[in-house]
């Protein structure tokens, strides 16, 4: 959510505009309703924002036509203030000699704009990013060092942030990082920052990760690294990035999340072909010899995919494990002990809010029984825990999440078929059926981009949409739902489908209909809860395996290549993405960047 980028050069470039405009487009994906720009030059400063996306923006402010030395831009989501010129960022300090930029949360705006206004500040809109340029304004008066500013004002700003500023008339910039990504790119003749690794990587690959708790003072030539609480140095060097900015090209797709849809049999055999080699899974598998519970801690399709990951390690593994909502792990389980139970922290980004939230409470007394998985290597999930695997699914830009959801769920499933094998039991899944995997995730997405499309016209108008599964389909409906949300904006729910008869079916007519995903093993009790909307005259949409029952009592009927419980509800789920993505296309909406939401949620 948000996104910033800062740069500065050694000299005076004409298309200092023309650079920070292409890093802000390499920002869209995060999520966003406003956009800024500010260019610094020897004549003075430059600062050009308004709300809407940065090409229309652009349209009308030429951001391309600023010059300058340096330079910050920054896509606003909003949560403080609303979309608006005036909330937009960067901001300017009262002088106008400062200008800022933040990404994340300060939760007591309020109160300091109360204070800061008391001792003369003039502030413009409501936005927290304008509260953090004259926080650090207000403690420059006292200390007249800006990095001394920042490490005073850092104890006035309650929140998790991401911050970068800089000063009219001299070659510095500053930039914070405290609980949301941030990192430097060492250039030929400049030095960057910037919230995510796409928008530095056509610039530079020698990237230097920054640490939550830690500023940074770069010019073009050279950067200094310190603690924000008490501003001792810290050493550190770059290292190569070798993040493929190919994948972040959408072409010949028409949007980023079709083209992540068919990324992913490719990108199910490499995190297949990556667990079956021992040593990746070395320092992990160990945890699990003696059996003792596992928490699987994440939040939206990350959360869903702990929700079908339970299910294997529990059937698979015999482990007691539970899926726990991320932002209510630490009010719901207060109890936990670190000697006798495992935490499985699930996020794409590796930034996500409520999954550190988690962390910041485990990491100091439970480091050892904590694992991550996690897509962004060099985030702060990634470097705050030590076992940790990857995704390997790549850059995902599109803001539902697809491809990396895929991969959590076959990361569950061969955890809990090593642990089964750990434990001197037969693997549950064979290796045939592992090599068959990525062949059967093709076939059903090819197959279901034409054979879905007469529903999706069907169900394009509906007002309201269940998704019902019984056992583990029910993650998979979760995700089913969540999708349709996300890019229909059809009010969408999930639920256990023997609940449904528990109130809910009172809210079924003639005519509605309810889509139902299942395994082959759990079709009696399937076709049971599908009869009791279809007596009363609703319509079933069913995905699952070959079944004849699954084609008699539905209405739709589209048949997943496989009757495997345990690949059943990845094909269902898949096939579930590939129906949001035809709706919304039936629709005329951009699935890509959906309204309100963001790909990095850096927020409580």
């Amino acid at each position: 959510m948000c996104g910033i980028f800062g740069l500065v050069f050694e000299k005076e470039r004409e298309d200092l505009g023309k650079i920070l405009l292409e890093a802000g487009r390499r920002l869209t994906y995060r999520g966003y309703d406003s956009v800024g720009m500010a260019a610094f030059s020897n004549s003075g400063t430059q600062l050009r924002k308004e709300a809407g996306k940065i090409d229309e923006v652009n349209e009308k402010l030429r951001f391309e036509e600023l010059t300058g030395y340096k330079g910050i831009v920054q896509l606003r989501w909003a949560t403080f203030g609303s979309p608006s010129r005036k909330n937009a960022q960067p901001h300017y300090d009262c002088s106008g000699k400062l200008i800022g930029a933040h990404n994340g949360n300060i939760v007591n705006t309020k109160e300091l704009i109360r204070l800061l206004s008391l001792k003369g500040h003039r502030f413009r809109g409501e936005n927290d990013g304008e509260v953090c340029v004259h926080a650090v304004e207000e403690a420059f008066k006292l200390t007249g060092d800006l990095g001394k500013a920042l490490v005073k004002a850092n104890r006035l700003l309650q929140g998790d942030y991401a911050f970068c500023l800089a000063a009219a008339g001299d070659e510095w910039m500053y930039a914070v990082k405290k609980y949301s990504s941030l990192y430097l790119g060492i250039g030929d003749g400049f030095i960057c920052c910037s919230s995510d690794l796409p928008s530095i990587i056509p610039l530079t690959r020698q990237v230097v990760a920054l640490n939550d708790g830690e500023y940074v003072r770069f010019s073009a030539r050279e950067y200094e690294i310190r603690d924000i609480s008490k501003g001792q140095i810290i050493k550190r060097l770059p290292y190569e990035c070798r993040l493929d900015l190919e994948q972040a090209r959408k072409d010949p797709y028409p949007h980023f999340m079709l083209k992540e849809i068919n990324e992913q049999p490719e990108r199910a055999a490499a995190i297949l072909n990556y667990l079956e080699e021992k040593e990746n899974l070395s320092d992990i598998l160990p945890l699990f010899k003696k059996a003792r519970p596992a928490y699987l801690i994440g939040s939206g399709s990350s959360y869903n995919a702990c929700l079908i990951g339970s299910y294997y390690l529990n059937h698979l593994a015999g482990l007691e494990s539970y899926p726990v909502v991320a932002g209510a792990f630490n009010e719901l389980f207060k109890t936990v002990k670190a000697n006798r139970d495992i935490f499985i922290l699930v996020s794409q980004s590796g930034e996500t809010k409520d999954v550190i939230n988690v962390l910041n409470r485990l990491e100091n007394d439970q480091a050892s029984s904590l694992v991550a998985i996690v897509n962004v290597l060099g985030s702060s999930l990634h470097l705050r825990v030590k076992r940790h695997i990857p995704l390997l699914t790549g850059v995902e830009i599109s803001v539902p999440a697809t491809k990396t959801f895929l991969n959590q769920v076959l990361i569950f499933l061969a955890l809990a078929n090593k642990i089964a094998v750990l434990n001197g039991h037969k693997a549950p899944v064979p290796a045939r059926v592992w090599k068959s995997l990525p062949g059967l995730i093709k076939t059903t997405i090819d197959r279901a981009r034409s054979e879905l499309l007469p529903l999706a016209r069907t169900l394009k108008n509906k007002k309201y949409l269940p998704f019902l599964g019984h056992g583990i389909s029910y993650g998979a409906c979760q995700e089913g739902a969540l999708k349709f949300k996300e890019i229909t904006y059809i009010p969408c729910e999930a639920m256990y489908s023997s609940e449904f008869k528990h109130g809910p079916l009172a809210v079924i007519s003639p005519e509605d209909w309810v889509v139902f995903m299942s395994t082959k093993q759990d079709a009696r009790m399937t076709i049971s809860h599908v009869n009791e909307i279809a007596c009363r005259r609703g319509k079933i949409a069913l995905l699952g395996p070959a079944v004849e029952s699954f084609k008699l009592n539905s209405d739709f009927y589209f048949e997943i290549p496989s009757d495997n419980y345990y690949l059943s509800p990845i094909l269902s789920a898949v096939a579930g993405q590939v129906l949001a993505y035809l709706v919304s296309q039936e629709l005329g909406l951009d699935p890509d960047q959906p309204r309100n939401i963001s790909k990095t949620l850096t927020v409580d």
